[in-house]
């Protein structure tokens, strides 16, 4: 019987590097994969290299890692794809006055459906990725998504669109490791990329602005109007709805008493509405788009642990099943800044339940 096939997303980066070799070593035959996701050229906005995951920087770097460890290495072109599945939404989404996270998209659409319909087309068993997570078969062999060891580097929180027919075929080795243990792992294996920085932006917005990026790409939507108290009376002006997200706090242009916060963006009337620190916090909110882990609904009423936002703590809450399929989720203490287009997912201790995009947020 041969090795088993794995092919592995190459970004460029430390994580990926060492998944693919330490999936070489235990045996595998890998085949590394980056894809070509955007158009921007990050390089020439910024006035430096760039090395973000959709740079030509990193796409040579991901090359040279391949021919250290002996495996072949492709480029794939999915820059359509990415710019009807992610771009478009991420413009979408900031027209309709909601905060989307693009992670999350691209994992849904690129990094699972897309590079898994790649495996089975290259006759590949396995596809595997740098995240941060785990994946364990429990005793009724369901597949379950647990969170990485490391609980600082976490990335269950974007994985949370897998299925049951994902999950057996997917590979996370940097779950069971720390990311300083990861760094150390991939100098031991004299790898050029052992301390490259992470990438923290939004890889096709340069500078990480994603105003002046909208500004170019969606300028239609930024049309100027009132910035107002919760009474509606009007305190300031703005340039777009969409310029603003929930809990932001800086660059309101108001002057005031006390510190006022962004609490409700609302397209309708093209205002941006803002309050005090106290006003930012709400204790329910609904999710739409909604993926179980599990294959199956959840019951009418769980309890769990649930998180809002990447880097946010979980809060302990009841989530209930609607009617139209959404579910609404209720925390026993507020929460800061709970967003619409962002992304809210359950956990049972350490495994991930499933999530979906908030839609909207109530005070109570």
């Amino acid at each position: 019987m041969g090795k088993k096939k794995v092919i592995v997303a190459m970004s460029g980066g430390v994580d990926s590097s060492l998944t693919a070799a330490l999936l070489r070593d235990k045996g595998y035959e890998v085949i590394g994969i980056t894809l070509r996701l955007a158009d921007e050229n990050r390089d020439s906005a910024c006035g430096v290299p760039d090395r973000g995951c959709c740079s030509e920087a990193s796409v040579d770097d991901a090359r040279r890692v391949a021919e250290i460890l002996g495996i072949p290495h492709y480029v794939l072109e999915f820059r359509e794809l990415f710019r009807e599945k992610v771009i478009a939404n991420f413009l979408a989404e900031y027209a309709r006055g909601r905060t989307p996270n693009p992670c999350i998209a691209c994992n849904r659409y690129i990094k699972f459906a897309a590079m898994l319909a790649k495996a089975d087309e290259i006759g590949a068993d396995y596809v595997a990725t740098g995240h941060y997570a785990r994946i364990t078969q429990e005793p009724d062999g369901e597949y379950a998504l647990r969170k990485g060891i490391d609980a600082g580097k976490d990335q269950s929180y974007v994985l949370y669109n897998l299925t049951q027919a994902m999950l057996r075929r997917f590979l996370f080795p940097l779950g069971d490791y720390k990311k300083e243990h990861t760094r150390e792992l991939a100098a031991a294996y004299e790898l050029p990329v052992a301390n490259k920085p992470d990438s923290q932006e939004i890889c096709f917005v340069p500078n990480d602005d994603y105003k002046a990026y909208i500004r170019q790409h969606n300028p239609g939507c930024l049309i100027p109007g009132d910035i107002v108290d919760l009474a509606g009376h009007v305190l300031g002006h703005h340039d777009g709805v969409p310029l603003y997200t929930i809990g932001q706090r800086r660059g309101l242009g108001i002057a005031a008493p006390e510190p006022l916060y962004v609490v409700g963006l609302d397209t309708q009337t093209n205002r941006v509405i803002v309050g005090g620190a106290q006003d930012v916090f709400a204790q329910s909110l609904t999710a739409t788009d909604l993926n179980w882990l599990s294959g199956r609904p959840i019951p009418e009423r769980i309890k769990c642990r649930a998180k809002t936002r990447y880097g946010k703590r979980e809060g302990e809450a009841v989530v209930e099943r609607q009617p139209d399929g959404s579910v609404r989720v209720r925390f026993e203490e507020p929460q800061r800044a709970i967003t619409p287009g962002q992304s809210v997912v359950f956990y049972d201790g350490d495994r991930v339940l499933g999530g979906g995009i908030i839609d909207s947020v109530l005070r109570n």
